[in-house]
């Protein structure tokens, strides 16, 4: 802990590189991953403050949409696509992750009811080879359910309708910092 504590005392020495801060942020991207420590969105993709809207969840999960009882993510989505009018959400799925492996191996997680039953909420729980370390396959088929998901809210159809909003899916390894994206018109994840 103390040498993020000492990083910390100095990271506001620096008043000049974040005044504009203030003004508000306009970014482009709602980046939705997992909360796993391994996964740096900023690192990932070279973002400086401003110009990533996080959303990080226990498996990178998208809750279904409900009206009724809104949702912390759901909010946080609706805010990144209506008010600061995102032109991009990337949902990244990572190698080696947990909560996914999990779901493929069909762990027993009645120590952790908390965790279970938010993972539940990620079905289909999904498909892939349950001795794979990484779990590649199964972190892949998982982000593409995640963007189905996203299409599910009102305010993510109305902008794809409108043309004003692209959906990613990426896979990032994080034995090897490699990341792919989705491309619909092979199935597969490629290279970026």
């Amino acid at each position: 802990m103390q040498p993020l504590i000492d990083n910390a005392r100095t990271f506001g020495q620096r008043p000049e590189e974040f005044a504009r801060l203030a003004e508000g942020q306009s970014p482009q991207v709602l980046f939705i991953t997992c909360s796993d420590s391994r996964v740096v969105p900023a690192l990932i993709t070279g973002a400086r403050p401003g110009e990533l809207f996080e959303l990080r969840t226990a498996g990178n999960i998208v809750p279904p949409y409900v009206s009724v009882h809104p949702t912390s993510e759901a909010a946080t989505i609706e805010y990144a696509v209506e008010v600061l009018g995102v032109r991009d959400i990337v949902v990244c799925g990572h190698s080696h992750c947990g909560a996914v492996g999990a779901l493929v191996r069909g762990d027993d997680l009645t120590a952790v009811p908390a965790v279970r039953d938010w993972l539940a909420s990620a079905e289909p729980r999904p498909s892939g080879a349950a001795e794979d370390p990484a779990v590649a396959e199964g972190v892949q088929n998982h982000v593409l359910a995640q963007l189905l998901r996203l299409r599910s809210y009102p305010c993510i159809d109305k902008k794809l309708t409108a043309g004003e909003l692209t959906l990613r899916g990426w896979y990032y390894e994080v034995h090897t910092g490699a990341v792919r994206e989705h491309r619909a018109g092979t199935d597969t994840f490629e290279a970026l």
